[in-house]
């Protein structure tokens, strides 16, 4: 789905990139990396998403004779245009030349290493931030929660949290990830046109309440839908909504067709699905499934698993779509180094900050992560791509330079990919397609191991710095604090 994103920014982006136009800077180039501190949900992983629509936000970028003209009507604080009109002639030929590399929609990432790395000149890659920082974190966020609740279910989840979400374009993109971190299937149309992504969906209370008789709307809907028959049980009393289930049921396999599902949206989700598993076995249709829905997570889930609930499928919607518990992944984009009119060497950029946790990375960075000879990830080293890997390899724990041992001669690969090149797109279709991103999820998790996917208290996956540029950073930091 490609739209203009030039004005998807923060207003600073754009007073930032007049400011290296007037200072002579647009040819100097920048290297900038997309991160997050902090795994969301407490839990041991993320899944990476958001990559697809990056793709197409660089194809399309440009300021248009309209952005223009709104951005001339702009008033300063102090009085007077914003922008010099001659900074506007100038953005209206403006082309994006960055390369930007990333990791692949689907894989599982970790706290303080790269999942985006852009490079070209400063005003290119600045421009991009605000949009990229919008798709990656929301969609990793959301990519992640599926992740978690389809864990926990071991059973087909759908997703139906349009309704709920975040305006029409959060509702959109939030299907589109839902069905990358592991979803079966979205109920929104538009995110099956858009994303060719499988939908699902069946009926509401209100058709039932259309009718006179619960019975007589059974009957009505499975006459209109008789190859997608799922009934919802529980508009008035859901024992007799199943019984009136069974009788439609009945009648749909002497017609030759088949009740697909009941669907339970209330009340003791466990201890009703049995009920209705054993009443449905009994009436001879062990064939017809039971989706269980009514605000689940993966908690939820997980609870009811663990009481032996009858369910075949389950229906996930407001906690998934909105990422109900945590808001937001607090990704950032940080400068890593700058090559001054694009030319000679790299050289290292640093933000210290006061927090130990906002210390940023120098250099323009990769991740190689190692395996275990089993097939499982055994720990993530970040690097400088330009300045290779120590023999040593790996710092762990910054803090107190504890070495990892044993990575020395795993099997590794090196996960940022080539997503454009002077800003054109270079990701291959197989690398945008949700189903595709959604397989890379599955292989993914596979590789964790077992109390990095739990839910309460997650063993922590080792992430660190490659040796040499650990001791580069920590060069910076004395200096840049004067420290003698």
């Amino acid at each position: 789905m490609k739209f203009d994103v030039s004005l998807l920014t923060d207003l600073y982006q754009l007073t930032m990139a007049q400011g290296y136009w007037a200072s002579g800077k647009t040819r100097d180039e920048a290297c900038f990396h997309m991160h997050f501190r902090e795994i969301p949900f407490k839990g041991g992983f993320a899944v990476a998403c958001g990559m697809a629509q990056l793709a197409e936000m660089v194809e399309d970028f440009c300021f248009s004779e309209d952005d223009r003209a709104y951005l001339a009507s702009l008033e300063a604080p102090g009085g007077g245009s914003l922008f010099d009109p001659a900074f506007l002639d100038y953005l209206a030929g403006l082309e994006l030349a960055v390369d930007i590399d990333a990791v692949f929609e689907g894989t599982v990432v970790f706290p303080n290493e790269p999942l985006v790395r852009v490079t070209g000149p400063i005003m290119h890659c600045q421009l991009l931030e605000t949009a990229l920082l919008n798709c990656v974190n929301f969609q990793t966020l959301i990519a992640t929660k599926a992740a978690r609740v389809c864990l926990a279910a071991q059973i087909p989840v759908a997703e139906f949290g349009l309704r709920r979400a975040q305006g029409a374009g959060g509702g959109l993109w939030a299907s589109r990830a839902a069905v990358v971190g592991g979803c079966a299937t979205t109920s929104d149309v538009l995110a099956g046109k858009l994303f060719d992504v499988p939908v699902s969906g069946t009926h509401a209370h209100s058709w039932v309440m259309s009718f006179d008789d619960e019975l007589e709307a059974f009957r009505a809907y499975a006459r209109a839908m008789p190859k997608n028959c799922v009934l919802l049980v529980d508009t008035y009393d859901i024992r007799q909504g199943i019984e009136n289930a069974v009788t439609v049921g009945h009648e749909m396999r002497a017609r030759g067709e088949r009740l697909a599902g009941i669907r339970i949206d209330s009340g003791d989700l466990a201890w009703l699905s049995k009920m209705a598993r054993a009443r449905l076995d009994e009436a001879g249709l062990e064939d017809c499934a039971i989706i269980l829905s009514n605000d689940l997570d993966e908690y939820t889930i997980q609870s009811l698993q663990d009481q032996g609930a009858c369910a075949g499928s389950y229906g996930v919607g407001t906690k998934l779509a909105t990422a109900f518990d945590q808001p937001t992944l607090g990704g950032v984009y940080k400068l890593s180094a700058i090559r001054p009119q694009g030319a000679g060497a790299w050289r290292d950029r640093l933000k210290v900050s006061e927090q130990l946790a906002k210390l940023t990375v120098p250099g323009v960075l990769d991740i190689r992560r190692y395996f275990h000879e089993d097939g499982h990830i055994a720990g993530d080293m970040v690097f400088d791509v330009e300045a290779g890997v120590d023999p040593r390899e790996l710092i762990i724990d910054p803090a107190d330079a504890l070495r990892q041992k044993g990575l020395a001669g795993k099997r590794h690969e090196t996960l940022l990919k080539p997503l454009a090149r002077s800003g054109r797109t270079v990701l291959a279709p197989e690398h945008r397609s949700a189903l595709a991103a959604r397989q890379r999820t599955g292989a993914a998790l596979a590789t964790l191991d077992e109390s990095q996917k739990r839910m309460l208290n997650p063993h922590s996956y080792p992430v660190g710095l490659e040796c040499g540029l650990f001791e580069r950073r920590h060069n910076l930091v004395v200096q840049l604090r004067g420290i003698q």
